[in-house]
């Protein structure tokens, strides 16, 4: 089996990193910063469209500053503020021993994926690591998990996309392939069962027993 993981709300809790970069960027246009608690829908989304809705406005080049202001703090600073979830490196051994090909799928820039990959040690497990470009190009699911299925050559009938917010469930399903929600982020039951997952589970160790459940297909 083909498993796409997720990152943020998935692998690591970057709640810390992502919420301080948010406040940076808002500080820094004169406006007044959310409470951290405040953001955490924030933390899956595409951020451009996070800071439109965080400004109330439509003004494209405004966004495009905020996220700017974003990643200077972020590519030094941010990306290190930021823990691994309980069991992760456990659970993607187990996984890899068993045979399965393990790659990262998440809207997070592909070089900030990289290094916080290698960062926690996690670059052994992953086959790829795959992300959006910085100008915004593969920032939803549907088409970043289209790119991984053509670049790795991967069948959409042995692959399964492990997530925690909506978006990775429905761009699984637009693909083809079952989405697992995971409930140790910041989606819930109710955002990832509506928008089509095959299944959610409540800990990183149940990924083994359901990836190799021989209904998997079923749920797609």
């Amino acid at each position: 089996m083909n498993i796409l993981f997720d990152l943020d709300g998935t692998l690591t809790d970057s709640f810390e990193g992502i919420t301080k970069c948010i406040s940076h960027a808002m500080t820094c246009l004169d406006r007044p910063a959310p409470q951290p608690e405040a953001l955490r829908w924030c933390i899956g989304p595409p951020l451009k469209k996070s800071f439109a809705r965080l400004l109330d406005s439509r003004d494209d080049a405004l966004a495009e500053q905020a996220l700017a202001l974003y990643r200077e703090r972020f590519s030094s600073v941010g990306l290190f503020e930021n823990e691994l979830y309980e069991d992760i490196p456990q659970v993607l051994e187990t996984l890899k021993s068993a045979g399965h090909d393990l790659y990262v799928a998440t809207s997070k820039p592909w070089m900030y994926a990289k290094r916080i990959i290698q960062y926690f040690g996690l670059d052994k497990f992953f086959k790829g690591v795959h992300g959006s470009e910085l100008d915004g190009t593969r920032t939803d699911k549907t088409s970043l998990i289209a790119h991984v299925l053509d670049m790795e050559s991967l069948s959409a009938n042995a692959t399964v996309m492990v997530g925690d917010r909506e978006h990775d469930m429905i761009g699984a399903r637009a693909n083809g392939v079952p989405g697992l929600g995971v409930l140790w982020g910041y989606g819930t039951r109710e955002e990832l069962e509506a928008s089509g997952a095959y299944a959610c589970i409540e800990r990183p160790s149940e990924l083994n027993g359901i990836v190799n459940h021989s209904q998997i297909r079923a749920g797609c």
